[in-house]
């Protein structure tokens, strides 16, 4: 247990302004609400979240473990949450004309601007964050490149072509997007059409590299 962990006397308990019960949902907005562009979740500590919960330290332990647990917890969450917003620009792109690498990009940097504290906790605890964070990044991470997998292989099947490494692909344009949109968080909004359009180079860069390395193959 670490010094941010600590427990305090059970009497603390018993401070009448405190709620009786609290979900883990309620210690993760608790949570969500302490940080942003320029806190990192791993610089909180228990008694920051209680407080900011409206709970007794002594009461976090009825649903986490400690703040470790509470973190990865977090990360879980964030992951999910941007999964189902970039799922969801896929969708629009296919029925549109606008095309799906720009979409995609497009509403990555939307979520960075918004306040999105959960972004925020996808991009800072890969860097600043435990062993067990990064960890957990790199899981989510994961996550995001198996759906890119799948869609680079059906984009490609439309065209009649075929994808060197398709995984591989997708690690790069992942932790690509990911690490610019790191940098991005310390950039001024006015730099985003730039670094959208940066990305979104890129990325087609990659796609077309893979394309056509499974046309022609390079021996070693």
């Amino acid at each position: 247990m670490t010094a941010r962990d600590q427990p305090l006397p059970a009497h603390d308990d018993l401070h009448p302004a405190r709620k009786a019960s609290i979900s883990r949902d309620d210690l993760l907005a608790a949570a969500l609400s302490l940080i942003g562009p320029h806190r990192s979740v791993s610089t909180l500590s228990l008694r920051e979240v209680a407080r900011e919960a409206g709970i007794a330290p002594n009461s976090f332990y009825r649903q986490f473990r400690d703040m470790d647990e509470l973190t990865v917890a977090l990360i879980d969450l964030a992951g999910r949450s941007l999964r189902t917003i970039i799922g969801q620009a896929r969708l629009r792109a296919a029925d549109s004309n606008r095309g799906v690498i720009r979409l995609s990009v497009e509403t990555f940097m939307e979520q960075l601007r918004a306040d999105d504290r959960l972004m925020h906790v996808l991009l800072r605890e890969g860097t600043a964050g435990s062993d067990a964070f990064k960890q957990a990044v790199d899981r989510e991470l994961g996550y995001f490149e198996e759906e890119l997998k799948a869609d680079l292989v059906r984009l490609a099947a439309l065209d009649g072509a075929t994808l060197h490494e398709p995984a591989l692909a997708a690690k790069a344009i992942t932790r690509l997007v990911f690490a610019m949109g790191g940098s991005a968080i310390d950039l001024p909004e006015e730099r985003d059409p730039e670094l959208i359009e940066e990305m979104s180079q890129m990325i087609r860069m990659i796609i077309t590299g893979a394309r056509a390395l499974a046309r022609h193959p390079v021996k070693s």
